[in-house]
């Protein structure tokens, strides 16, 4: 009998997942499954959306990857700092930014990732590197914006300045980080991009339904490199009016495929290919959205 502890394939296909809400639009399962296809590997990556879950509902969702035999579960918008204390171990990426978007399962335990650091960190060097480390703006201190704040003091920039409406969510982050980054709290987001070089969203404003914006347009310009980690639409009301403005864009591709490499290799052990991966999110974002006109 097989142990229900070891994450086993199910019916041959090793099984991974994404726990959020709203999820329908992902990316991932194209390109978890794309990329195991091109290891010779049969992958099902099941999507497990689940509005409004409270503690004990994710103790019990958690319980589930622990024992149905999955290798583990990537985890989205609400739930990335939820999921934290549930599990049984943190990576020390995980444990340091206080957030986790991989899950891995192993032998009835379940740990910890984060691979939005790593992969926005992958993303974004050229941009930071480009624009001589200058200061960086980030709006939103949830999950995402956690992790990106980390990936970008893994970068060196010359200092962070967090914007978020939960004044609290951003002086904990400013917090974590102080002892190893130039970081403060801005009071506005006029403060926030103040003389920066770069600007990331790291909110959930511009995914739709939502045609929001976290900036307003005027405060976009030519000097000012702009990237979203939304991907739903790839160019958001955001992109579109830094584009028009003349600022160096980058949308959420690319943060997207990164991502999910090295979730894939944590669930894995195996070095999923990049470009099968980007593959798959294109295929995926010509059929669900119309070319973009900007």
């Amino acid at each position: 009998m097989t142990s229900i502890l070891t994450p086993t394939p199910i019916a041959g296909r090793l099984l991974t997942g994404l726990l959020g809400a709203p999820i329908a639009h992902s990316a991932s399962p194209a390109m978890h499954e794309r990329a195991a296809d091109a290891l010779g590997v049969r992958c099902h990556y099941h999507l497990i959306e689940i509005a409004g879950a409270g503690r004990d509902d994710l103790r019990a969702i958690l319980d589930g990857i622990r024992r149905l035999g999955f290798a583990g579960i990537n985890v989205t918008f609400p739930y990335k700092e939820a999921v934290v204390d549930l599990l049984d171990e943190l990576s020390p990426g995980a444990r340091a930014i206080g957030a986790v978007n991989t899950v891995v399962a192993r032998d009835g335990r379940l740990t910890g990732h984060n691979t939005d650091t790593t992969g926005f960190a992958r993303a974004a060097k050229e941009l930071v590197a480009r624009s001589d480390r200058g200061p960086v703006a980030v709006i939103g201190t949830g999950g995402v914006g956690k992790a990106i704040a980390f990936a970008l003091a893994d970068l060196d920039v010359s200092e962070i300045r967090v914007f978020d409406t939960d004044i609290a969510k951003a002086d904990q982050l400013v917090a974590q980080l102080r002892d190893r980054q130039a970081i403060r709290r801005a009071a506005t987001v006029e403060d926030a991009l103040a003389g920066a070089a770069g600007l990331v969203n790291g909110t959930p404003i511009g995914m739709l339904p939502d045609r929001g914006t976290p900036v307003p347009d005027a405060l976009l310009h030519a000097g000012l490199w702009v990237a979203d980690a939304v991907y739903s639409p790839l160019w958001t009301p955001l992109l579109n009016a830094a584009k028009s403005r003349g600022a160096q864009v980058m949308t959420g591709r690319d943060l997207a495929i990164y991502q999910a490499a090295d979730a894939f290799e944590l669930f894995t052990g195996m070095a999923p290919s990049a470009t099968e991966m980007g593959i798959a999110f294109d295929d995926v974002m010509r059929k669900r959205y119309p070319p973009n006109a900007a």
